[in-house]
């Protein structure tokens, strides 16, 4: 489809260290924190959210000695060549957000679907000057108002989805033995860069000082 954002898959580069669940994952570990990342994990709704924002599953482990921030400043996808560094968005602030497709689909071709001076919108009734509602009962090319142009009836979920929500990373404190799970959700990459790193800053929660880092290597792929 003209218009259509390309479907964003992050598969481990051989270098990311320990690869498992068939090679769509990796693992990396720094001061008793291991990270398990997955950027093709994704199953909920909608299902075509690798083509407007880029998911990535991440399990944090905290075996050290540090009570773990996990805030999404901590959190980035850094650029193989552009070394420009895409921050993770809190999943409340994508409220509003509209894929290429939405602003680029152009008007189809269809003698059987079709309204004179009327505007087809995402839920498929005409827009007509005297107001809204369905299009002419009658047939197509009976009806005074046939044209052979229509704007395609296509409807996109707002984001965030409640799968989204309730899959996300959440914020917090990771006390030593504890474990955290969810998606962290990063700006599409999938037309800028053919390869990004997760980055993840260890900060200790109770004096904001750092003490490490961890970082998985990523191969970007498209469908």
């Amino acid at each position: 489809m003209a218009g259509c954002a390309a479907e964003t898959k992050l598969r481990p580069t051989p270098e990311a260290g320990i690869l498992q669940n068939g090679k769509s994952s990796a693992i990396t570990e720094q001061e008793g924190v291991r990270l398990t990342a997955d950027g093709s994990a994704w199953r909920g709704s909608p299902s075509d959210l690798e083509r407007r924002v880029t998911p990535v599953y991440v399990r944090l482990e905290n075996q050290g000695q540090h009570p773990l921030r996990i805030q999404y400043p901590d959190f980035s996808l850094v650029g193989k060549e552009s070394r420009f560094r895409y921050s993770a968005l809190p999943p409340l602030s994508l409220r509003g957000t509209v894929s290429s497709r939405d602003a680029e689909a152009p008007p189809r071709y269809s003698p059987a679907l079709a309204t004179r001076g009327s505007l087809w919108v995402g839920g498929g009734y005409p827009y007509r000057p005297w107001g809204w509602g369905p299009g002419w009962y009658g047939g197509p090319w009976g009806s005074p108002f046939y044209s052979p142009y229509y704007y395609p009836p296509y409807y996109e979920q707002p984001l965030p989805t409640e799968d989204m929500l309730n899959s996300a990373l959440p914020e917090g404190t990771l006390e030593p033995g504890g474990t955290q799970e969810g998606f962290l959700y990063f700006q599409g990459v999938a037309r800028r860069e053919d390869a990004v790193t997760l980055q993840v800053k260890l900060v200790d929660a109770q004096t904001g000082e750092p003490f490490g880092s961890l970082s998985i290597p990523f191969q970007v792929s498209t469908k």
